[in-house]
């Protein structure tokens, strides 16, 4: 991992702080910019078909991202001397993405629900993710990239 990361590593932090924007940049802007102008939409039925469609479609195009992160800090990390921050970025990483993969379940299993006709049994599966579990995810995503420049020393 050394060597790899020794005759790329350029392309490697790149490839890390670009997925890390993608995701975390994507979470904001669906949080604070889409989501407000979703709840415009009168009508519960489309409002929900609408937000569940926009959510996955947004969930498939960070998936391949949040893997490059993992890599890619699985890299770094083998690579580079450890320290506590090293550590806690780390730990903030997994957190996030097992956040990512409950936020997933719920709006997989919201889109069953409202596909059966459910609508109010999916309208309450997948609230948690606009009030808690994506805010958390952004947070947590900030911090991460504070603690990555703090730990390339700029």
């Amino acid at each position: 991992m050394a060597e790899l990361f020794n005759n790329y590593a350029n392309i490697i932090v790149f490839l890390h702080v670009l997925s890390a924007i993608i995701w975390i940049g994507g979470m904001i802007a669906i949080r604070l910019a889409v989501h407000p102008t979703m709840q415009s939409i009168e009508e519960p039925k489309i409002k929900l078909g609408k937000t569940l469609m926009l959510v996955g479609k947004f969930f498939n195009i960070v998936m391949p991202f949040i893997v490059i992160i993992l890599l890619t800090a699985l890299i770094l990390t083998s690579a580079t001397t450890q320290s506590t921050e090293h550590t806690l970025k780390f730990i903030i990483w997994g957190i996030m993405t097992a956040n990512f993969a409950w936020m997933y379940f719920k709006r997989s299993k919201a889109q069953k629900l409202f596909d059966a006709g459910k609508l109010p049994d999916a309208k309450a599966t997948i609230a948690l993710i606009p009030k808690l579990l994506l805010p958390i995810n952004i947070i947590l995503g900030i911090i991460a990239l504070w603690l990555g420049v703090e730990l390339r020393g700029l």
